[in-house]
């Protein structure tokens, strides 16, 4: 048996990543991370009928992934809300009387539903809320502190920062170079086993969580912290002003979907120009850091044709004069090269 990380409870692996009945791919965006991420815990999936994605894990009962190894069925899917679907509860239980434990990231939480909890005690097994703050937080105090620290930011949510900063940390650990990824969400926590569920944090001490998740390093150590939300999404703002912040980056790195009409969940808002994304989040990173400077544009390309992605990815970079890779279809390379230069113009 495998064993993951500590965060609250030992959570077993490998995983069964339930998909639900995700209305489309991107609802199971954590799902979508953990097999990109950890495939050698994903080793199936479970979908319910009018499922609407596809992780191309070998589909699976409850029973039969019990049977192929499986220890942690993993809720893979989210709605808007985050909320623990009535039609997912049979498929649950089930799960827990094959013998799997159940992991969620959702914000309604696996420990209050009481159908659960019985079936959990009753087959001896375990329910893990990953997205339950496990910690106390400060009051942010803007003090600086030693190291130095790049924050993803986007035009909207869903669109790759979390991506960005691994594919980062991948690239700079091939380097030799000192990196960590800092998880602020349920599907990097899960991913990498530690971090801080920033949405659940009460309001006031959201930026002092993210100080004490970049504490004081190496100066020439780079904390990489995953970014949430967008400063223009409505729904989701003050998460990311206080990712800004809290982070007191020395860099950011703009995330982009370009095939998107609105912002996610929003369809009366159009997506913001990138120019308008950079400059306002330069504009809140230097309140607190005035040495912030934005290295350059991540792209999630995953939409488009190899020819389209190329076409775009060269037009913005000429327009915006800033390196612009979508770093986990190409490599982060580039990205590195800029935080590298960043590091040297700040010695």
């Amino acid at each position: 048996m495998a064993w993951a990380w500590q965060y609250a409870r030992m959570i077993n692996t490998p995983y069964v990543l339930f998909l639900g009945d995700a209305p489309d791919p991107l609802s199971a965006k954590l799902a979508q991370g953990i097999k990109d991420w950890r495939p050698e815990a994903s080793i199936g999936q479970i979908r319910l009928k009018d499922c609407h994605a596809d992780m191309g894990l070998p589909d699976m009962t409850p029973r039969a992934a019990a049977d192929a190894g499986a220890q942690t069925l993993v809720i893979g899917v989210a709605n808007r809300g985050g909320v623990i679907s009535k039609t997912w509860m049979d498929t649950l239980v089930e799960a827990l009387e094959a013998g799997l434990d159940i992991a969620s990231g959702l914000h309604n939480l696996l420990r209050n539903e009481e159908r659960l909890v019985q079936a959990a005690r009753a087959n001896g097994r375990e329910l893990h809320d990953v997205r339950l703050p496990t910690g106390t937080y400060p009051i942010a105090d803007g003090k600086p502190r030693s190291g130095l620290r790049c924050l993803a930011v986007g035009s909207d949510c869903s669109v790759g920062k979390m991506y960005t900063m691994l594919a980062l940390e991948k690239e700079m650990r091939k380097r030799q170079l000192k990196a960590s990824f800092r998880a602020t969400g349920q599907t990097g926590i899960l991913i990498t086993g530690k971090g801080v569920p920033l949405d659940a944090v009460v309001a006031d001490f959201m930026a002092g969580a993210v100080e004490q998740l970049t504490p004081n390093n190496d100066p020439d150590h780079w904390d990489l912290i995953e970014g949430q939300g967008s400063l223009f999404h409505i729904s989701y703002s003050g998460v990311s002003l206080a990712l800004i912040h809290g982070g007191a980056p020395d860099a950011l790195v703009v995330c982009h979907e370009p095939t998107r009409k609105h912002m996610r969940g929003l369809p009366e808002y159009p997506l913001p120009q990138l120019e308008d994304v950079r400059d306002s989040a330069l504009s809140m990173a230097r309140v607190v850091n005035p040495h912030c400077q934005v290295i350059g544009i991540s792209v999630n390309t995953a939409g488009m044709s190899e020819e389209e992605s190329g076409a775009y990815l060269v037009e913005v970079e000429q327009r915006m004069q800033l390196p612009c890779i979508d770093p986990f279809r190409y490599g982060a390379g580039r990205l590195v090269d800029a935080l590298q230069d960043c590091q040297a113009r700040r010695v």
